[in-house]
């Protein structure tokens, strides 16, 4: 059980091989923590609505997305401005219009999974 660390060491274990193998799985909580992080922008129905529209279509506009999604101008742009500062979208402007893109590879791909899957598996 090399990978234990000191503080949990005198626990007993039924499969010590497999805690270690657990450990390793689970790796640095920054990582952890960032994923976290990533996973918590999904969470969001509405942010969500919002990275499936643009994953599915491309790039569309703050009205635009307002309509397919049911929201209005102001919650739009305050989702998006939060996406934005993650890195998960980009703006690109074209004269007053700016058109949003989702720009994160990981994040698209969840989407993509998301998009294909009827619903959620165990539920």
């Amino acid at each position: 059980m090399h990978l234990v660390p000191a503080d949990r060491a005198d626990r007993r274990t039924i499969d010590g091989h497999r805690v270690c193998d657990a450990i390793a799985a689970i790796g640095e909580p920054g990582h952890v923590r960032a994923w976290a992080d990533r996973f918590s922008l999904l969470a969001d129905p509405k942010r969500l609505a919002l990275l499936l529209a643009l994953h599915r279509t491309g790039p569309l506009a703050v009205s635009d997305l307002a309509i397919a999604t049911g929201m209005n101008d102001p919650a739009v742009s305050q989702a998006l401005r939060l996406l934005r500062a993650a890195g998960v979208v980009e703006g690109e402007k074209e004269g007053r219009i700016v058109r949003y893109r989702v720009v994160d590879a990981d994040i698209a791909s969840l989407l993509k999974q998301c998009a294909t899957s009827s619903r959620p598996s165990g539920l």
